[in-house]
């Protein structure tokens, strides 16, 4: 997908820039689509637990198929691309033989017509197909991978991701994930073969603060700048940088504390940390 840059026309075309439409047109499949609750960061008892959200435009969720496990060894053509406003991949609207629509997350290079399916027993290493790890041969990229089996994909789902598959071991596969990590994933895990659509998306400038508004970012202030009683990194005493430790208002250090529980029992699955990390 190529990226259109507009002419300096305004001080907000000056910087901006959007991906050229390449997708349809056509409306969603109705049976495929539900409107989409806005939270604003709120959680269930009203309480903002995600600052700098709200006020995006009113869309609809497309019903994605993230498991892919509901029709083995079935084809399905791919009838066309559509945009999708909660994600930043295409996605695609596929056929099966028996006449059921569903909809896809769209790897790199495939075109409309093409047919895609997923194997257990007998798969075909070709993009868009979904296949256990244990069949994916060494030095593989895949994307849409599951961690639990039969739960569907979690990793590798955003555009131009794709995680690399190092060699199965047993029970488990080596990945090398997007962000460098190694760790071990069930062998039995499903997973499409291929890199997510539309590998441009993070060379978009979006030049103007409308745009984050349509989206649902709301402003967002510096805590340096705000007062201490407003936010830990408050007043030119309690400055971050300043040598003076900075905390919330519950007593924990807000800056250079490790997030991950050092007990979690998925460690044992990490082999390799991201980089910069030990």
């Amino acid at each position: 997908m190529a990226i259109k840059v507009y002419n300096p026309t305004t001080p907000a075309r000056r910087k901006t820039s959007v991906l050229k439409n390449d997708v349809s047109t056509k409306r969603p499949k109705r049976n495929l689509i539900s409107i989409k609750k806005k939270s604003s960061g709120r959680n269930n008892q009203g309480r903002i637990t995600v600052r700098h959200r709200g006020g995006e435009e009113k869309r609809y969720y497309r019903d994605i198929d993230f498991t892919r496990n509901d029709f083995l060894d079935v084809e399905a053509k791919i009838i066309r691309f559509e945009y999708d406003p909660n994600r930043n991949c295409k996605i695609m609207l596929v056929l099966f033989e028996n006449g059921i629509y569903k909809y896809f997350l769209a790897g790199d290079g495939l075109k409309i017509g093409d047919k895609v399916f997923t194997s257990i027993t007998d798969p075909k290493i070709k993009v868009g197909n979904r296949m256990p790890l244990s069949h994916v041969p060494s030095g593989t990229l895949v994307y849409n991978v599951e961690i639990v089996p039969g739960r569907g994909g979690r990793i590798a789902r955003s555009a131009g991701n794709y995680v690399t598959v190092m060699g199965t071991f047993g029970k488990y596969a080596q990945l090398k994930m997007p962000s460098s990590e190694i760790r071990l994933v069930s062998a039995s895990c499903l997973a499409t073969i291929g890199q997510v659509s539309n590998s441009e998306y993070k060379n978009i400038r979006i030049g103007k603060a409308g745009r984050m508004r349509h989206m649902g970012f709301r402003p967002t202030v510096r805590g340096k700048a705000m007062n201490a009683c407003d936010h830990p990194h408050g007043s030119k005493h309690n400055s971050a940088g300043l040598g003076v430790a900075s905390k919330t208002k519950w007593g924990k250090k807000a800056m250079g504390v490790k997030t991950r529980r050092p007990n979690k029992f998925t460690n044992k699955f990490i082999i390799s940390r991201r980089k910069g990390k030990k």
